[in-house]
């Protein structure tokens, strides 16, 4: 879920720069952008990524209570927090950045920038944690002998 939620961020950065190129481009260029709908696109998935961000955290959080009885305080679990809060930090933006307000524009560039940086972090630690799983279910345990 990590590198499909990674991807998708990506991509949506795209959309919004493409969107932020818009306004900045000649009359004809903007002619030929504007039916391509990137701020639209843009706006929809970060709906998806704000869904996914938040089921992606508490799923995190469930599975690892269920299989441990408690969280595992960590690097891993305050960066995922710090990633859940700052990506609903952003989506209250969407009503200043609908009005045009370039504060609101720069800080959600912003925001997004330190999301990327540490949900890509996250992600590859992640991975080790997921290793670290496999192996545990993939060793025999002794069941009473």
């Amino acid at each position: 879920l990590m590198w499909v939620l990674l991807s998708l961020m990506l991509y949506s950065g795209y959309l919004g720069f493409k969107a932020s190129l818009i306004r900045k481009v000649s009359a004809e260029e903007r002619k030929a952008m504007v039916p391509l709908h990137y701020g639209q696109r843009h706006a929809q998935l970060g709906a998806v990524l704000l869904g996914l961000t938040l089921l992606g955290t508490a799923g995190g959080l469930a599975a690892t209570f269920l299989k441990h009885g408690k969280l595992i305080i960590g690097p891993h679990l305050f960066v995922g927090l710090a990633v859940a809060l700052l990506v609903i930090a952003t989506a209250s933006l969407g009503p200043s950045l609908q009005k045009g307000k370039d504060w609101a524009r720069g800080l959600h560039v912003a925001i997004n920038g330190g999301v990327l940086l540490l949900f890509g972090w996250q992600a590859f630690t992640g991975i080790a944690i997921v290793q670290k799983l496999l192996s545990s279910a993939a060793s025999p345990t002794s069941l009473g002998t």
